[in-house]
């Protein structure tokens, strides 16, 4: 059965994909370029080893970079082979990282597998607390920057002592060295581990035990690894030595693609792949099934200008497809104004949905204007990157509980919940009890069950023994409750749903739902995982990224940073801030290599796109408080004029010449009114309900009113799905479109 069903699939496709499929032996480098198909080939290749025989599911690891990314493989090869399959290994760096330390670490004496793992704000929160520890003034030495000089270091493999003469004896890094090495030994005492600790320990792990290196080596005869041009130093090492013995070891990745070097990631991995494996193959995949041929010809005409690249062209089958749009506004809301008003356009015009729409910046900060903008015209939309579920407060003072439960040498997570609710525990008694844990050298909890041999908690003593008492009851009720209604019980027994009760707030009763709806999350995760434990869904939530919070059915415009949008795909995408010192971006402009690396971030934000692309730019725009004046990003000279056209001037007038374009007056709605701060607000905005009669309750001609646009005549009305898109000429800001549903029309 499988065979045949392979024979099929093969036969669908290209001849350089069959040839990365059949290609078994030995190390390869497919290079596959944007929408090129390369998930198939890694199913297919999957399928084709199970079908020749050429070994056992259990024997493939295929690795990928994010859990969205380990599900699509995961889900498809499912489809595809069903049982034959089961056994296959596809996971995240992270995840499988955790599998392994999870079932080995206790070899290296120092962790236990029940570790936890710390994600940047827990890191940084650590981090604080040393630098406050040890007297440094944040003023002369962020935390965030210690956090990521430590992250850079882990992955250098430079360990705190040998910090200063690596990086350099001077105060900023003696001070880095310092606190460094007091933040592995607050670590190493919380049996908890960093996000760069996963991969370093694997790797220690393997080197300094060749038995559990041969045990993951042997077991593993065909290696896999997916976006290979994103991993690093440490990553390289790790896939190394899993296809040691057979060196079966096959990367897919796109050197053009390579836009995480602020996160470590070395396009020299790829680059070099060939020199480090000897004897290696290399399949270029250059057919593009994603986008329309005016698109891959701006990508391809872009790209071509770095010269640190392996090469290849993006071609397609399909048809050239609309111009790329080029577009110049007076400002951030005249631009936000224009994307709104071509959503709008497309829905009624090409029957579109709006999340076939992505809005990409090179910034976070870019998304201001727009947010403002769609929200006044009642556009649904989802900033990816926001405030996610599992930063809310409440979730993680449960969380922390949990942590706590699952390990109770988790000090941070103590500290953050011992008074949360309030108990009268004092930071002078958290002090002292942490004081006594680390003399004793003993757990908090602990020193808590024992509070009577210490006179210097005598007065809190019963406190800390009924929270003591509390944790270990929880504990004991795990192995017996289903995991959802058990976290339920932690936040009755904790006394959170009692605070939160009392409060009495709409607030707090959100905050109560968000705890029910992290129940729901625990109660899928078992559904999905009977094995899994406590341990596997803390597991899974703290390797979460902003991507695997994207929801595919959710009908909403999405804003998105282009390093975000990696990996994703969009029928319209809009590219916003294409100024030069924005997009490319000062900084990168300052660096060796930098404008290339900004040329690959515009390679990618181009091949998003599926069907239509806008490239847009400003006279002016508005960022941190300050008004700049725009010069048109470098980027757009370097598009080839044929696949281009030009809303606003000719291609030519961009970098000099006079321009044609006359700014519209400015509306009411987009008098700007200051910034606005994101800072604790949900991703997800839900416009106010509508009224049920709104959609029908008035004809062509009528004069309506809205709460902020004021009086108006409706002009037209279209059908749409539930709803209809309304045309309004408004009597002080002039003509609008807005969804009937969210208008909330009252009669003039």
């Amino acid at each position: 059965m499988l065979q045949s069903v392979l024979e099929e699939k093969l036969n669908q496709m290209n001849e350089r994909q069959r040839e990365a499929v059949e290609y078994t032996e030995g190390p390869l480098l497919i290079l596959a370029g944007a929408g090129s198909g390369k998930t198939t080939v890694l199913i297919n290749r999957i399928a084709y080893l199970l079908s020749k025989g050429l070994c056992a599911p259990y024997h493939i690891l295929a690795i990928t970079f994010t859990n969205k990314a380990a599900k699509e493989l995961c889900d498809r090869i499912d489809a595809m082979m069903g049982p034959d399959a089961f056994g296959v290994t596809a996971a995240t760096f992270h995840s499988f990282c955790a599998r392994v330390l999870r079932a080995d670490i206790a070899a290296g004496g120092i962790y236990t597998g029940s570790f936890t793992i710390y994600d940047a704000d827990d890191s940084q929160r650590v981090v604080k607390a040393v630098m406050k520890e040890l007297e440094i003034d944040e003023q002369l030495l962020a935390p965030r920057s210690a956090q990521n000089a430590i992250s850079a270091a882990k992955d250098q493999r430079v360990l705190p002592s040998e910090y200063c003469a690596y990086y350099g004896k001077d105060v900023r890094h003696e001070q880095i060295a310092k606190v460094y090495a007091r933040y592995e030994a607050v670590l190493q005492a919380s049996n908890a581990l960093d996000f760069d600790d996963l991969i370093l320990k694997t790797v220690e792990l393997f080197e300094a035990h060749p038995e559990i290196l041969a045990k993951y080596a042997g077991r593993y005869r065909y290696c896999m690894v997916d976006e290979y041009q994103d991993t690093n130093p440490l990553q390289y090492r790790l896939v190394s030595l899993l296809s040691s013995k057979f060196g079966n070891l096959c990367v897919v990745g796109d050197d053009d693609q390579s836009i995480y070097k602020f996160r470590g990631a070395t396009i020299e991995n790829i680059l070099l792949f060939e020199e480090r494996f000897p004897n290696a193959k290399v399949i270029r995949l250059e057919q593009n099934y994603r986008s329309t041929a005016n698109i891959l010809d701006a990508a391809n005409g872009v790209i071509a200008h770095n010269t640190s690249r392996k090469g290849k062209t993006l071609w397609t089958a399909g048809e050239k497809g609309e111009p790329v749009y080029l577009k110049r506004l007076s400002d951030d809301f005249e631009e936000s104004r224009f994307v709104v008003e071509t959503i709008q356009d497309r829905v009624v015009q090409d029957g579109a949905k709006f999340s076939d729409f992505a809005v990409l910046y090179r910034t976070n900060a870019q998304s201001n204007a727009m947010e403002r903008y769609l929200v006044k015209s009642a556009i649904p939309y989802k900033v990816v990157g926001g405030f996610r579920f599992y930063e809310r407060k409440e979730i993680k003072d449960m969380l922390s509980y949990l942590q706590l439960i699952n390990n109770e040498r988790d000090t941070l997570r103590l500290k953050r919940i011992i008074n949360e609710p309030k108990r009268k525990i004092g930071a002078a008694t958290v002090s002292a009890l942490e004081s006594i844990s680390m003399q004793e050298g003993l757990s908090m909890p602990e020193v808590m069950r024992r509070v009577e041999e210490y006179p210097a908690l005598s007065r809190v003593a019963s406190t800390l023994k009924e929270f003591a008492s509390m944790i270990d009851g929880l504990k004991e009720t795990l192995k017996d409750t289903p995991l959802d209604e058990w976290i339920a019980m932690v936040a009755r027994e904790s006394g959170y749903t009692t605070m939160l009760e009392l409060e009495g707030t709409d607030e707090a009763k959100d905050r109560l739902n968000n705890i029910m709806e992290l129940c729901s999350s625990a109660a899928q995760y078992q559904k999905e995982n009977p094995e899994g434990g406590l341990s596997g869904f803390l597991e899974e939530i703290s390797l979460m990224t902003d991507l695997d919070q994207l929801a595919d059915d959710e009908e909403r415009v999405v804003l998105m940073t282009l390093h975000s949008a990696k990996g994703l795909e969009f029928n319209y995408v809009f590219m916003i801030g294409m100024e030069q010192g924005l997009f490319p971006s000062q900084r990168a402009l300052d660096e060796p290599d930098g404008l290339e690396e900004e040329r690959r971030l515009m390679y990618v934000g181009v091949t998003r796109a599926r069907k239509t692309l806008y490239l847009l730019h400003t006279r002016q725009r508005m960022l941190y408080g300050r008004t700049q004046f725009c010069v048109p990003s470098e980027f757009l000279k370097e598009l080839p004029p044929l696949v281009c056209k030009d809303l606003t001037v000719k291609t030519e007038d961009l970098f000099g010449g006079s321009f044609s374009y006359t700014p519209r007056t400015p509306s009411a709605s987009a008098v700007r009114v200051g910034r606005v701060s994101h800072a604790a607000t949900p991703a997800i905005r839900r416009p106010a309900p509508a009224q049920e009669a709104a959609p029908f309750a008035f004809e062509v001609g009528d004069r309506v009113r809205h709460n902020t646009f004021g009086e108006g005549t409706l002009l037209s009305k279209t059908p749409m799905g539930r709803d209809h898109l309304l045309e309004i000429e408004f009597d002080k800001v002039g003509k609008k479109k807005i969804m009937a549903n969210f208008a909330k029309l009252t009669k003039a």
